[in-house]
């Protein structure tokens, strides 16, 4: 591995070293807003973001990009084109780097290491979001519904549906509309026979989400990295160790809209909103609010 010098960041060659050493040259730094790029054709991309530039333009759409490459792979999306084939189990992908981050999932490969835990990634965006989230508890994206808090703007895009009851994502075979995405394929898997199947290999259950095979295999070895700092008790998640440290608390943050009464975990305001409203719709929102939300935690728990 290659290391550089000034911000200890590693890299795979020399030549990427290189590259990456030029973000430090004050000769490519951008006078707009300070970034450093890592040479005079990336700072030239970039001032386009201030000038508002786009000179590349889609021929079907009319969508607008800074930079040629951005404009091919958004063609794409229209041809369908998926030039980048995974040689273990055949799915394809449009572009290289997407590919390059699922072949950890069957190499198990974790590059991206903190420095502050050496707890390992598979992506630096994932490294990026632990690095923010729990060193640093930076969230600077707030619900204006409920106030939550998030490390990146996509996920508060995508909780806020939770509360206009959005359903962004449609089937092409039917009428059938989704809040989430991994709804939609698991919608197309099951009903329409699209797409393909995650199979355990351990007892050949099928999943349609790769994080809920994760966690799968992970309960199938026992394993369970997250440990509770005031009792011996372990983990698969760090959802489900967040849950229990519940347990050590008096803290009560849910809170039933109908009696006024609060209680530590979700799914016991759930239950006891079930017993204590009389209005089923209101029950049955709640309900999937909480399975929706649960899912993601989970979810992001185990990509991470």
């Amino acid at each position: 591995m290659y290391f550089c010098t000034q911000c200890e960041k590693r890299f795979a060659n020399q030549r990427y070293l290189r590259r990456h050493t030029n973000i430090h040259d004050s000769r490519y730094k951008c006078t707009e807003c300070g970034k450093c790029c890592s040479d005079s054709k990336n700072l030239t991309i970039h001032r386009r973001t201030h000038s508002g530039e786009k000179p590349f333009e889609c021929t079907v759409c009319s969508k607008r990009f800074t930079q040629s490459s951005s404009l091919v792979k958004h063609i794409r999306i229209h041809s369908g084109e998926k030039p980048y084939k995974c040689h273990e189990c055949d799915k394809a992908f449009s572009e290289s780097g997407t590919l390059t981050n699922h072949m950890r999932v069957h190499t198990g490969d974790k590059p991206y290491k903190c420095s502050l835990c050496n707890k390992s990634f598979t992506r630096s965006s994932h490294l990026h979001s632990h690095t923010r989230r729990v060193h640093m508890n930076r969230k600077p994206y707030d619900c204006r519904y409920c106030g939550r808090m998030f490390t990146r703007s996509w996920e508060l895009k995508r909780h806020v549906h939770i509360h206009t009851g959005a359903k962004p994502y449609s089937c092409t075979h039917c009428s059938d509309r989704f809040t989430w995405d991994h709804q939609l394929k698991t919608h197309l898997l099951k009903s329409h026979n699209e797409g393909t199947w995650l199979m355990c290999n351990i007892c050949y259950k099928k999943f349609s989400h790769i994080g809920s095979l994760k966690l799968h295999i992970r309960r199938h070895e026992g394993v369970k990295p997250y440990v509770c700092n005031e009792c011996p008790m372990r983990f698969c998640t760090a959802a489900e160790l967040r849950c229990h440290h519940l347990k050590h608390s008096d803290i009560r943050h849910f809170c039933c809209g109908s009696c006024g009464m609060y209680f530590k975990h979700k799914y016991n305001v759930v239950r006891h909103f079930s017993r204590c409203s009389t209005d089923k719709l209101l029950i049955n929102d709640v309900q999937q609010q909480f399975r929706e939300r649960h899912f993601w935690t989970t979810c992001n728990d185990v990509v991470m």
